[in-house]
């Protein structure tokens, strides 16, 4: 093992200074941004890079903006080398470059001492808007990238400290609420200068060069955990498949398959996915890395530090270019971050599963969220947002434990947050009738699934336009284990419109209007279940009864359990032996 050139204080004490740096730039995000997107979903991320650059920390905040952050910060580095400076701000969203989806929308902060780069600040934020033809972005009818909004490719929006206004205004001017974005783009560049700011005074204490070294030994530690985990697995070849269904695009489900290739301490992943289609499901080489680190992750749990030291001995091959996972211009690819990203990471997590089952765990709840966007008559002006709260999901069960409730969806992997209801309906012309836990949705096992959430809304006084991504309306979130659930249509997602005196399920990605006396209710799937249902406790189930989680349907047909009255929740013993008996 290689000898530390810093003592453990010190590396503690700069440790902490660095998280505490970013979780400084997180609370600016929190508490300056303008949309509810950034204030109270938190749909936004941050991290640390050397000037190699490397990325040396990453915040608590969304894997599939942590993992395209890698590529995407090599990206525009590489596009401007020579041609950085002291007080340069680069912003960027280009899948091209290594972005994730064009709505994800990055800042880049070059940090110098001394005259000498030495660090990168880096933030990046959902916007609500990004202009093109269809509100929030999110555009099922695309068929190509230019049908989706505006591309930026690695551009200086500050040039050498002075702000380049006839830039920002020409972005802006082309993006729906502006004062929205305009509010959240100057919450990421406050973010990247507080960063800035906490890393110059870093060094100012400890000196640049006890800094960087104590940066190298957190690099050495990543990738030491991971390495002594990889050592763990027996060498081989091990791969997983996981179904991507048809979100009414009519292409058919697709499979995704990873291949992963174990020899000492290294790892090798290979995907294979099918051609790229002129669907909005395409996803570009940067946010697959996104999905294939998350799949990594979960099946690692390895204690932080999380930086790129995790990844020195971890290779990708996202397959050839011009499919699913590893897209070229001009593939459609606004809802990549949630499919097929989820459907990559489960891929992943297999493999890995199949290399160590006694890692094994359940998959959690695939995004079937939804957008809104209308006339605001109390400010006169259009409204836009990506609704977060209408995309959590369930967690996935493990050998150990159920899995929580409203937690995912799997891309977000706990991260995101609601916010409350009261702040969405001030923020928007709308009435949020209900957002609760779905009965049934948790997959069914001896450890049980998350349950998913339905959010319901109306508009009040203006005619809203509805529109709809993501999946898991018909395959369930897979269970682990030998899980498996009886009533399967209680765990999938779908969209329930209620006018003219009836209902109406929707499971295709739409776009809908939905006028003031209608509903539209979002409902989303749980996580997979863990282990043989029918060797659940009984009293765990009833309790489940009680608390609303499960039916008495369902206590029968996923569980074998006959509870003979709602009221008392007397369960009928002989029946539920003779069920559980089969």
């Amino acid at each position: 093992m290689a000898q530390s050139n810093v003592d453990p204080i010190t590396l503690s004490v700069v440790r902490g200074m660095l998280e505490t740096t970013q979780r400084e730039m997180t609370l600016t995000l929190e508490k300056t941004a303008r949309s509810s997107v950034f204030n109270l979903a938190h749909d936004y991320s941050t991290a640390l890079f050397n000037h190699t650059p490397e990325m040396v920390l990453q915040g608590q905040d969304i894997p599939i903006h942590l993992g395209s952050l890698i590529p995407a910060m090599k990206a525009v580095a590489g596009f401007f080398e020579g041609e950085i400076n002291e007080g340069d701000l680069i912003l960027h969203n280009d899948p091209d470059y290594a972005g994730s989806h064009i709505i994800d929308t990055c800042m880049y902060y070059p940090v110098f001492y001394e005259g000498e780069l030495v660090f990168w600040t880096v933030c990046k934020g959902h916007l609500t808007d990004i202009g093109g033809p269809v509100p929030a972005g999110y555009n099922p009818e695309a068929k190509e990238i230019y049908a989706e909004g505006l591309r930026i490719p690695p551009i200086k929006i500050w040039d050498k400290g002075v702000p380049r206004h006839d830039i920002l205004n020409m972005l802006l001017t082309n993006m729906r609420a502006r004062r929205d974005q305009e509010g959240d783009f100057n919450a990421l560049i406050g973010a990247c200068q507080v960063g800035a700011r906490a890393l110059i005074g870093l060094m100012d204490k400890y000196g640049k060069q006890t800094v960087q070294d104590c940066i190298e030994e957190l690099l050495r530690m990543a990738n030491t955990h991971m390495n002594s985990l990889i050592a763990e697995v027996p060498d081989g070849l091990y791969s997983g498949t996981a179904v991507l269904e048809d979100a009414g695009h009519g292409f058919g489900d697709f499979d995704i398959t990873a291949h992963v290739t174990i020899k000492g301490e290294s790892c090798h992943i290979e995907i294979e996915s099918p051609p790229q289609i002129p669907y909005f499901i395409n996803s570009y080489e940067g946010n697959s890395y996104s999905g294939v680190y998350l799949g990594l992750m979960m099946f690692a749990q390895l204690p932080p530090p999380y930086n790129e030291g995790l990844y020195r001995n971890v290779t990708v091959n996202m397959g050839p270019k011009g499919t699913l996972c590893n897209a070229k211009s001009p593939a459609p690819h606004m809802n990549c971050t949630t499919t097929p990203m989820e459907t990559l990471t489960d891929a992943v997590r297999l493999a890995f599963e199949k290399a160590a089952p006694a890692k094994v765990s359940a998959s959690w709840g695939h995004a079937n969220g939804c957008n809104i966007a209308g006339w605001d008559k109390r400010h006169d002006e259009e409204y836009v947002t990506m609704v977060l709260a209408s995309i959590i999901s369930g967690a996935g069960a493990t050998n150990s434990q159920d899995g929580w409730h409203a937690c995912g969806p799997e891309c977000c992997f706990g991260a995101l947050t609601s916010g409350d209801i009261e702040m969405l309906e001030h923020s928007y012309p709308i009435i949020i009738h209900q957002y609760a836990l779905m009965e049934d949705s948790g997959g069914a096992g001896r450890f049980r699934g998350g349950s998913g959430t339905c959010w319901e809304v109306e508009p009040l006084d203006e005619p809203m336009t509805l529109i709809t991504f993501g999946e898991g309306r018909r395959i369930p979130a897979m269970g682990a284990g030998g899980a498996q659930s009886t009533m399967v249509d209680k765990k999938v997602g779908r969209l329930e419109i209620t006018r003219n005196g009836g209902t109406e399920v929707i499971t295709d990605n739409v776009i809908e209007t939905i006028n003031p006396g209608e509903r539209a209710a979002n409902k989303n799937p749980g996580g997979g279940g863990f282990g043989n249902p029918f060797e659940r406790d009984v009293e765990n189930v009833v309790e489940d009864v009680r608390n609303g989680l499960v039916s008495l349907e369902g206590a029968r047909l996923d569980y074998g359990v006959v509870i003979a009255d709602r009221e008392s929740l007397t369960v009928d013993t002989a029946a539920t032996e003779k069920l559980r008996a089969v």
